[in-house]
């Protein structure tokens, strides 16, 4: 029974839903394009959730306690454009929402990070959005166990049936159960409806069961029901463990022919049927018009935290863990970590290790863990081939957040979208790693931290054929080329130690994404006495000069063993070699055109890595050769297997007497 002091003015609560509704309604019909259903049929619920529960300030939208929202079923975004124009966003005026969908407009077809604040995410591809607010909870608790007077927020989001079939999904709550999120509330927009038509068609799993069983607190209300609503919530706030609400709604409710069908889902209602939902739902005020009564209760709904919100400050400003609390959320890395490379790498040139690069970046995680706070590691059930966590790193358990690596299974996707929402969150410098070909599995959530720029960084080993006996299921040759198809990230390949500890440094001090690619073979020390400049910096250096080369030898990763030995046999025949090593090929490209030339030079040019050529084609010219991988691998001890594909010294110096 719903108690007493759970009372919703009616009235109230009706114009206040409908002004939501309408806004959508109104701004995609105008954009001819988009999703009016869901963010009419959960128009209820979110106006419950920003009038009476969530805690944030449309003033002070920044605020780092605040709590997260997150419409994981973006294709509804104007459920949260209205939200935040309704509510007082400076940067959602209402022009913004007549211009839904249109090029410059902060309303794009689904919600953007970084076109507005208090979008905290950008989603669409469905259950992404569940997987980052399972992250931005994650987060949040770690906060919260370092900074305890500082950080004590909720995290909510939004999730339809599509959601929740996606297989992403399922890995993330299960996350959640076993880590006893209790701070994460889902409110499941339970219409039955997809595009096809009704669920059934493709669906009869039990939602409820399903949550339940990963440990979930499970709630089911009328989603249409704002007394129903606001107890569900205040009931969820209550419980340790994290709490899905399924709420029962009519998609497009009150469109009196495509109410509850698919007729609403994806497309406008028509001048007709829109004009009936008003009639039906009792709103008789124009496009985009929202009555100065109904605009006042919004406006205090936004408002209603921003005394909160300025005493937080004022007890931020007394706090002892003030600096350390705003470095971290600002994303500024320690002042020391400079000094603390800068020792690592002379270090590692006076005792030049020969090291599998996965091995490598151990090291540099044990040298850098102590001095990063923030750093949390993990990895999708690999830790000991990954070799991601630091010898300081304790794990992060339900029952003690301390801890500064997660151990996610199993869950390669999972992982990387809850990084994504650590990132977001603020505070934490995520990194998580796995199998360099599971990166299939994690690619749309690496696609996203490129999309939305942020700093996540992905750790993939076993990064080619040299992986050996497990055969070509394992053995990664297109994956190379598909990271680095993904605008807006850097994709290192190091090929020795001291390389491995380059592009951390890089990766760390970079704003994108970026992804390190780790071999399982040791790699020798590279000797660099010729080269004074060895710096990954720039995405290649000239490893091994000579004057007036014959042939360019451009190579990464455990290639660069074989560019040596084939310019050692070059030499015996007269024929000089110069080698570049290029860790990141999109760190080169992204040079002007006359320092790559330079940097490169002249001379006919073969380039070695045992994947395929797709990514190495803008540096191919007309005459140049690659040696690498046109196919799959095979099952054999790594040395074999170079031999039987041809990626060899002789190979190599058999191709540059060819195009010299």
């Amino acid at each position: 029974m719903i108690p007493d002091t759970i009372k919703n003015n009616p009235m109230q609560h009706q114009q206040m839903a409908n002004a939501l509704r309408f806004l959508a309604a109104d701004s995609v019909e105008k954009a001819a394009s988009g999703h009016p259903g869901m963010p009419m049929g959960m128009a209820d619920v979110a106006t419950v959730l920003f009038s009476k529960h969530l805690k944030f300030s449309a003033a002070h939208p920044e605020w780092p306690d605040r709590d997260r929202f997150v419409l994981s079923a973006g294709h509804g975004s104007m459920l949260i454009y209205g939200l935040l124009h309704l509510t007082g966003y400076a940067d959602m005026p209402l022009s913004e929402l007549k211009n839904f969908r249109q090029l410059g407009s902060h309303c794009a077809g689904h919600p953007e990070y970084g076109e507005a604040k208090g979008i905290e995410t950008t989603t669409g591809p469905l259950g992404q959005g569940v997987a980052n607010a399972v992250g931005m909870a994650l987060a949040e608790r770690i906060m919260a166990a370092h900074f305890p007077d500082l950080v004590q927020h909720n995290t909510y989001f939004i999730a339809g049936d599509g959601c929740l079939m996606e297989g992403i999904c399922q890995e993330a709550i299960t996350l959640a159960g076993h880590l006893q999120l209790g701070n994460l509330i889902g409110l499941f927009d339970d219409n039955g409806i997809s595009i096809d038509g009704s669920t059934d068609l493709s669906t009869s799993e039990d939602q409820i069961t399903r949550f339940v069983a990963a440990g979930w607190h499970v709630l089911e209300i009328d989603g249409h029901d704002a007394n129903a609503i606001d107890y569900a919530l205040v009931t969820a706030k209550r419980d340790p463990r994290p709490t899905l609400i399924a709420c029962k709604t009519t998609i497009g409710v009150g469109a009196p022919t495509k109410a509850g069908s698919a007729k609403s889902h994806g497309s406008p209602l028509g001048a007709e049927e829109l004009a009936a939902a008003r009639a039906a739902l009792g709103w008789q005020a124009e496009a985009f018009e929202i009555p100065e009564e109904v605009r006042s209760f919004w406006l205090e709904a936004g408002s209603r935290h921003a005394e909160e919100a300025l005493s937080w400050q004022q007890k931020l400003q007394n706090n002892p863990q003030k600096a350390e609390f705003e470095r971290r959320m600002q994303g500024v890395l320690p002042v020391n970590l400079d000094a603390v490379f800068a020792d690592f790498i002379q270090r590692l040139e006076a005792e030049k290790p020969d090291l599998a690069s996965r091995a490598a970046s151990q090291l540099v995680l044990d040298t850098l863990a102590p001095e990063l706070p923030e750093f949390i590691g993990g990895s999708a059930d690999l830790t000991g081939s990954n070799n991601t966590r630091a010898s300081s790193q304790k794990p992060i358990q339900a029952e003690d957040f301390t801890g500064h690596y997660v151990h996610y299974g199993i869950r390669e996707h999972a992982m990387a979208a809850v990084m994504n929402g650590m990132v977001l969150h603020g505070g934490i410098l995520p990194y998580g790693g796995t199998f360099l070909v599971f990166s299939d599995y994690c690619r749309p959530s690496v696609r996203l931290a490129a999309l939305m720029n942020i700093r996540t960084i992905f750790v993939f080993s076993h990064d080619s054929i040299g992986l050996g006996e497990d055969g070509p299921t394992h053995q990664p040759v297109e994956h190379l080329a598909a990271l680095r198809a993904i605008p807006n990230l850097s994709v290192y390949r190091p090929a020795d130690t001291l390389e491995t500890a380059q592009c951390w440094q890089i990766a760390l001090n970079r704003q994108g994404p970026s992804a390190l690619i780790l071999s399982r073979q040791k790699l020798p020390a590279l000797c660099r006495e010729a080269s004074p400049d060895y710096s990954a910096q720039n995405g290649a250096y000239i490893l091994s000069d000579t004057q007036n080369a014959d042939i360019c030898l451009i190579a990464t990763g455990s290639e660069i063993g074989l560019a040596v030995s084939a310019q050692e046999a070059m030499d015996k025949i007269g024929i000089k070699a110069k080698i570049v090593s290029m860790p990141c090929v999109d760190d080169f490209l992204q040079l002007p055109e006359s320092a790559q030339d330079s940097l490169l030079g002249t001379a006919p040019r073969i380039i070695i890595e045992a994947a395929i050529q797709q990514s190495w084609d803008r540096l191919l010219r007309r005459g140049d050769c690659f040696i690498g991988m046109d196919g799959f691998g095979a099952s054999a001890p790594a040395s074999e297997l170079y031999r039987h594909f041809g990626i060899t010294t002789e190979a190599i110096v058999a191709a540059a007497q060819r195009i010299k």
